[in-house]
């Protein structure tokens, strides 16, 4: 299976977390870097377009302003973020030019993804960036983006590099060797692969307890949910490891593979499904949840059991089960209030083409 998913793999999104950039003191590992860096310009120069989603800059940063663990305070946070990322930068630079590769900072928030012309302006840049050799090194925007510092993490921001692209692989490069069964047991065992994300993967997923990083292998399950239902193979493996680049894109059993959905959504669904914070909800009853689900179906109003949040015409919502479980997103042509009135007749709630089965 490994092999069949691998075996084109020409535009690569590689991840690295905190915990692999840096050293017992957080801070960058010269090293390490080193090592990481060798791995992606060997895949560089035989050809395949490589896109690098980097953490570390408010590690780097601490180490600057003198903070032993990561700060609570948002300017504070923020201030790292931004002597942190320089840091970043300045030894990347450094590092892929010893391979004669030259690199790209793209700093984005999650409203360059969200608003449209921004995301496409994004994909067209990094498309471009590739196409002449160059390696974008790509951060989330810390210094100034005040939610995403406090609930983002780069394992979705990779995701969503992955899916905004789209790319052919996903690898999250991170302390452990992928997504563990019994970890911290006696008889720890890594799960080679990953078919289907379901509550029992979920349940092996814990949080972190790094001082510098944020989210943990319950953040990557989150981002394996986004690249396999784009249609993108995901593998979650340690970076500190030498050749495990080069071993995962053999197709030899190195971390977690997760299985992507075998239809590849297109780009405009990607951008419904995985580039909004939904402002509201729907709740639908079994035999609309049927309509949607099974037979390609607009949501139309009879269907809708209640309505949550307050949104308008165009928002993204959720559409949920009676039970309150997700199972698809779309763009609402009605704003909440009007839904609530239950006035509406013959008409498309969400029509099907703005609408995305999760």
């Amino acid at each position: 299976m490994r092999t069949e998913l691998l075996n084109n793999v020409s535009r690569i999104v590689v991840k690295l977390g905190t915990g692999v950039l840096t050293d017992a003191n957080k801070q960058p590992d010269p090293a390490q870097m080193e090592q990481l860096v060798a791995q992606i310009a060997e895949q560089r120069n035989a050809g395949r377009e490589i896109v690098l989603v980097t953490s570390g800059a408010v590690g780097a940063g601490m180490g600057v302003l003198g903070h032993h663990k990561r700060p609570n305070d948002l300017a504070e946070l923020q201030a790292c973020a931004a002597v942190g990322q320089t840091r970043l930068m300045a030894i990347y630079e450094e590092l892929f030019s010893r391979h004669r590769l030259h690199v790209a900072q793209v700093l984005l928030t999650h409203d360059d993804l969200e608003h449209h012309e921004r995301h496409l302006n994004a994909r067209n840049t990094l498309v471009t960036l590739l196409a002449r050799g160059v390696v974008p090194v790509i951060n989330e925007n810390d210094a100034i983006s005040f939610t995403e510092i406090k609930f983002g993490d780069n394992d979705t921001l990779s995701a969503l590099v992955a899916s905004l692209l789209p790319s052919d692989l996903l690898v999250i490069l991170t302390t452990v060797d992928g997504v563990i069964e019994n970890f911290g047991r006696a008889n720890p065992r890594t799960i080679p692969v990953i078919e289907r994300i379901d509550a029992g993967v979920e349940r092996l997923a814990g949080g972190t307890d790094s001082i510098t990083a944020v989210g943990g292998m319950a953040s990557k399950i989150q981002a394996a949910k986004i690249a396999v239902r784009s249609g993108i193979p995901l593998v979650i493996a340690s970076g500190r490891k030498k050749k495990v680049l080069a071993r995962v894109l053999a197709g030899e059993t190195e971390g977690t593979l997760f299985v992507p959905q075998p239809t590849k959504l297109k780009g405009r669904k990607r951008w419904i499904a995985f580039f909004h914070h939904p402002k509201g909800a729907l709740f639908v009853d079994a035999g609309a949840k049927k309509a949607l689900r099974e037979n390609g179906k607009s949501l139309l109003p009879p269907g809708v059991s209640r309505c949550e949040g307050e949104f308008a015409a165009g928002d993204v919502v959720r559409i949920c089960d009676l039970d309150g479980t997700e199972f698809a997103r779309g763009i609402a042509k009605f704003g909440a209030a009007e839904v609530r009135e239950r006035k509406l007749t013959r008409v498309e709630l969400v029509h099907r083409d703005d609408l995305v089965i999760l």
